[in-house]
This record gives C-alpha cells, structure tokens and sequence, in this order.
C-alpha cells in the first residue's frame, strides 16, 4: 500500500528577519487541519548571541533531534508555541548541524499525518522540492543571504512584510527602491504579495494541493 505524501509548503527568507514565522502563522490560521516544521540549523559552538534567545548548540547531536507534539516543544512566545497558537494540528521542530539538514526534514516529513505541511527554513530546499514554496521579504531593506538567489530561483510566490503595517503599493515601492540599490541584479518572474494578497496565496496553496490530489487519484485508478 502507498503512503499519500503531504503537500509541502516552503516559507523561506531572502534575509533574516523577514516575517516568516508570522506568515508561517497566517497560513496555518487558514489551513485547519494542517502542520507546521520548524527548521533550526545550529553549530557546534555558540554563536555569540543571546542563548536563550537563539542559541541550540547545546540540543546538538550525532543524530538529527526531532520534538514533534504539543508537549515536546510548546513554549509561548516561540515560533513552535507561535505555530500551535495559529491552529497547527501539530508541530514538529528539528535541529539540526550543517550536515544533518536531509536526514532531520526527511525524518520530519515521514511524521506528518496531515494532508498538508508548512515548512519554515531555507537549507531544507536544496534535499526536498517543495510543492509551493514562498520567499519572504522586507519591505525595505534586506540584508541579503548568500543562498537566497538560489533560494528565490525556486520560489513560486515573492511575500513582502512590513513593520509598520503600510499598503501594499508602499511596500512594492520600498522593495523596488531596495531591489534598484543592489549592485547586483535580482531578477525574479512570480507575482510580489502583501499582507493583502495573503487569500491569493492560500487560494493558490489550495489549488495546488486539489492538483495533487486528482493526479494521486488518477495514478491510483485501475488501468
């Protein structure tokens, strides 16, 4: 018997601190029913920032650590306790080294139950395809990851956030003006959203996933 793969969402960042959590939440708030993966890639040393606030060298191990359930990782405030908050029916948050990232998402995806996933996190990209992947951005500036072209090379949709809740022709503009800044060229062809078009994308997620399902169903029928 086959096992019926979740759809997969990827929300990723062209910089750090680009609103991917609190999207990760708006989404859930409207896929009832659905799960949410927390990727955090830690080293084996501290990174110098504040470790309750960040650091997880010390939940490193030889093998991938994987917290899935309610009691395993809900703590008010964080983005797992963000992400139960928002509606998840559950979480899973993997920590991992650098070179643990396939090995913990694989492990992670193989626990979700739900028809559907979103997971937060950029490196999970380059050892899963997700089937509708979201980059986010700032408004204004960003202070650009080295990956993140590649990243963005992927993306289905672009997702401006902004910190002071502007429209979204303010926040096309800020982006633009960043984007013209750059001394190198950042091309992308996906449509640029809001915190407006946010029923766009969950229209398009679930069109994605009604797809998959027919294309599931189709393949599973007798020949």
């Amino acid at each position: 018997m086959s096992v019926k793969k979740p759809i997969i969402v990827a929300v990723s960042g062209l910089s750090s601190n680009t609103g991917k959590t609190t999207l990760v939440c708006e989404l859930l708030k409207r896929l009832p029913g659905w799960e949410a993966i927390k990727l955090t890639r830690g080293h084996y040393r501290s990174c110098g920032k504040d470790p309750k606030g960040c650091c997880v060298s010390d939940l490193l191990r030889d093998e991938p650590l994987i917290r899935s359930g309610r009691e395993e990782n809900y703590e008010a405030g964080k983005d797992t306790g963000r992400f139960w908050d928002a509606g998840a029916a559950n979480v899973h948050w993997v920590i991992v080294g650098e070179d643990q990232v396939e090995d913990g998402i694989k492990q992670a995806l193989s626990r979700v139950a739900a028809p559907g996933v979103v997971v937060e996190g950029n490196s999970f990209l380059d050892y899963v395809n997700a089937d509708f992947s979201i980059m986010c951005a700032r408004a204004g500036a960003n202070k650009l990851k080295a990956s993140a072209r590649q990243t963005l090379e992927k993306a289905d949709a672009l997702y401006l956030s902004t910190i002071d809740d502007c429209d979204g022709a303010t926040a096309r503009a800020r982006f633009d003006e960043w984007r013209d800044s750059l001394a190198i060229d950042l091309d992308f062809a996906v449509p640029v959203l809001t915190r407006e078009g946010i029923p766009q994308l969950i229209e398009r997620v679930r069109g994605k996933h009604e797809c998959l399902c027919a294309t599931s169903a189709f393949s599973a029928s007798p020949r």
